[in-house]
């Protein structure tokens, strides 16, 4: 039997969990990646490959990381310089962490929220990335069976960070482009209700500020409509705030740290934060995830399961280091910000040209581009049928919005931080080439009979497109994208 081949004995031997796909592998999400792995996009090897613009990483700094680790190889333990920390560090550590890590964690944050807001060391849980650290909140605040509101759209892996092992449930909040996908009070109750009627039991909100997908920010007056909202209903606010450096223009990012601060009779214990290096500073793969919690018992026991996804302690030891060096993390957060508001400006720009709008968005990797107007008719099914031809034919990796539970098809989020300037040309020149290819299609339709028409409608969607970039009659190779690896397990996009 082949390793792909599952049989029905098989199944039997195994869990409820491991035999279902509440991982969400087969989703549109995950298809994409897998579209993308199948034939990736390199310069030399494969320049009509699938360029990936569904990862959302943070590609544009890594040269300053790179630049203060040449420069600081003590911190260290496999160079010469730092090799004396090696045995300490490499021994056993306890699931509290090392506390210059703590310690550099916490100033960080502080950093990235404009030292309007400090944060405690001592409330500060390692996890196994965001996904870890995500997974083990819910452990800790919710049983089987039970629920949490959830505005949609929502970051597409949710569905398994939040319910797959855990068994909790996820009741989506439903947020529309008619203001600008902006949670209401009055959204929150009717999603809250229509649990009771259901007689699920809801323990909490979920939120993620900046908003992937959207790359939005949260106003003060919303977060305090949330928190006003939870305290009412004795149920917790989970903030994920992952992308909070990642803001690159107004109005500025409030952090739920500070509404708690500044609000009076908040009820402390019901908060918590969710943070990561994955976005801010562009490091998935150091997996490091963070829970910032105001209860007490959650911190301790969240600690306690942190045994199963700690960071390690060669990690910590490098990033406390890093994190230490406020003349570095000044420089970073500023520049990197700098970044990201001229790569946005430029896609978005010429994105514009091409007739193609975005949501207006101050934060986060990507765009929440809308192409409503190329659907040949308002439904997922085309919406669908539009991915398929983008990952076919245009060759692009770009997500679905129906892979993040949005209530209006014709959303997509497209990645614009993870790759270099010249592979940013490569996909524009795609997306403008595929754009102009349907639109001759549909003044064509225009003059055509009925009957013809009706048929030229069917087959808009169908047409050959190579994806291919000519100068007068020539293909131009280009760089590729920067992370060939796949998340498909490990990241938390």
């Amino acid at each position: 039997m082949g390793f792909h081949q599952i049989d029905e004995r098989n199944l039997a031997l195994l869990s409820k969990i491991a035999v279902d796909d509440g991982h969400g592998e087969n989703s549109p999400y995950f298809d994409g990646w897998k579209a993308y792995d199948n034939d990736p996009f390199h310069p030399e090897n494969n320049p009509l490959g699938v360029i990936q613009m569904g990862l959302a990483e943070n590609q544009l700094s890594f040269d300053m990381i790179v630049d203060w680790i040449r420069k600081h190889p003590e911190a260290s333990i496999c160079t010469l310089e730092g090799l004396e920390r090696f045995k300490s560090i490499a021994n056993f550590q306890d699931y509290h962490g090392l506390s210059e890590f703590r310690n550099g964690i916490a100033s960080f944050m502080g950093k990235v929220r404009g030292g309007r807001v400090k944060f405690n060391p001592s409330r500060i849980v390692m996890g196994g990335g965001a996904t870890g650290a995500s997974e083990t909140l819910i452990f800790c605040l919710a049983d089987p069976g039970d629920a949490f509101l959830v505005p949609s759209p929502y970051y597409a892996g949710f569905d398994r960070d939040l319910k797959w092992r855990t068994r909790a449930q996820i009741i989506r909040v439903h947020c529309n482009s008619s203001n600008n996908f902006q949670v209401t009070k009055a959204a929150l109750e009717i999603a809250y209700k229509k649990a009771q009627e259901a007689n699920i039991k809801v323990k909490g909100v979920i939120i993620t500020n900046p908003s992937n997908p959207l790359g939005t920010t949260y106003d003060r007056d919303t977060l305090k409509t949330l928190v006003t909202f939870v305290n009412q209903h004795d149920i917790h606010l989970i903030c994920d705030e992952i992308y909070s450096a990642t803001v690159f223009k107004a109005p500025t990012f409030t952090s739920i740290a500070e509404i708690v601060e500044q609000m009076e009779h908040c009820k402390k214990e019901l908060i918590h934060i969710l943070y990561s290096l994955s976005k801010d500073m562009g490091l998935p793969g150091f997996r490091v995830g963070i829970i910032y919690s105001y209860n007490v018992l959650v911190v301790r026991r969240a600690r306690q399961m942190s045994s199963f996804g700690l960071v390690s302690s060669q990690t910590q030891h490098l990033l406390a280091a890093m994190l230490s060096d406020e003349d570095f993390v000044d420089k970073f957060l500023a520049e990197n910000s700098k970044r990201l508001a001229e790569r946005h400006a430029r896609f978005t720009k010429e994105l514009d040209k091409m007739g193609i709008t975005c949501l207006n968005s101050n934060a986060g990797v990507f765009v929440w581009m809308d192409l409503r107007r190329l659907l040949k008719d308002q439904t997922f099914k085309a919406e669908m049928e539009l991915w398929r031809v983008i990952i076919n034919q245009v060759k692009l990796n770009v997500s679905p919005g129906s892979s993040f539970r949005v209530n209006e098809p014709g959303w997509f989020r497209v990645c614009f931080a993870n790759m270099d300037d010249n592979t940013v040309d490569i996909a524009l020149n795609r997306i403008h080439s595929f754009v102009k290819n349907i639109d001759k299609k549909k003044d064509n339709t225009v003059a055509m009979p009925s009957k013809t028409r009706r048929r030229e409608n069917k087959l808009r969607l169908s047409f050959s497109f190579s994806g291919r970039r000519y100068d007068e009659g020539n293909v131009l190779n280009s760089p590729h994208t920067m992370s060939p690896h796949s998340p498909l397990v490990i990241a938390k996009n």
